[in-house]
């Protein structure tokens, strides 16, 4: 076959594939149409994946001052400082960071994605606040290992995954830095923090944590990984073991504070 006829053959076969993929896709979408799990527009897009571009767009950083311990965030813009509580009592953490506040599409996003089992969220998720928080110097220079706080083997038989551990991995991953599990534990299935006031929190979680294979935390620098800080009872607790346990320096981030 002379040259020409041989390009019009692969010209026309490699149309004729663009165009059966397209019939695929089409098909696909017709037959399986997707939907966002928040908003329920339409999913048209390839990189569209359980949750529509527009929702992730929505979701926002939250600039304001915080306390440069705990990372209570303040109102208003003025310099970061230490709150009372932190004056009053330092926390056994160095610091904690959150992304944003635990209200709207932020707190229907981490809702959905800790109670519907789609763990691909919990990797978006660590992206998202890995770009706005990167430069934060106090979380990053000098981290060694990365801890997801864990939840209890029967809440994370039932509930199919945790949370935490999927956000802490991808993290791990960004930084390059190590993921350590299985160090950190939980020991008491106590009730879920969710409905609990300040003082019942702090009893619910304490003495529920404990860390196993303490050669592996010695001497580090570590990152403690969570969702949502509330009273911030739960990175107290893990925190506080994981220094007595021989723990060099203990940060927290989290996705939202509430």
């Amino acid at each position: 076959m002379p040259r020409e006829g041989r390009a019009e053959g692969i010209r026309l076969n490699f149309s004729l594939r663009q165009k059966i993929s397209s019939w695929g896709k089409l098909a696909e979408l017709i037959l399986f149409p997707s939907f966002c799990e928040l908003c329920s527009s339409f999913l048209e897009f390839p990189e569209e994946r359980v949750i529509c571009r527009s929702c992730w767009e929505s979701i926002k950083p939250f600039y304001s001052s915080c306390c440069l311990s705990c990372g209570r965030f303040f109102e208003g813009r003025g310099e970061p400082h230490f709150c009372l509580k932190c004056l009053e009592e330092k926390p056994p953490f160095s610091c904690h960071r959150s992304f944003g506040r635990y209200s709207g599409k932020l707190k229907d996003l981490i809702l959905f994605y800790k109670f519907n089992d789609f763990w691909i969220i919990g990797k978006d998720l660590a992206r998202l606040v890995h770009k706005t928080l990167v430069k934060k110097e106090e979380i990053w220079l000098g981290l060694e290992i990365i801890i997801p706080v864990p939840l209890h083997p029967k809440r994370e038989r039932k509930r199919g995954f945790n949370q935490a551990q999927v956000i802490a991995k991808e993290l791990a991953n960004l930084e390059k830095v190590k993921l350590v599990e299985g160090v950190l534990v939980k020991t008491k299935n106590v009730p879920p923090q969710t409905f609990l006031q300040l003082k019942e929190r702090e009893n619910n979680v304490r003495g529920a944590f404990q860390v196993v294979k303490k050669e592996k935390i010695r001497n580090r620098v570590i990152l403690l990984v969570d969702d949502v800080y509330t009273t911030g009872s739960t990175i107290r607790e893990c925190s506080l073991v994981l220094k007595k346990a021989g723990a060099k320096e203990v940060r927290a981030l989290t996705i939202a504070q509430a």
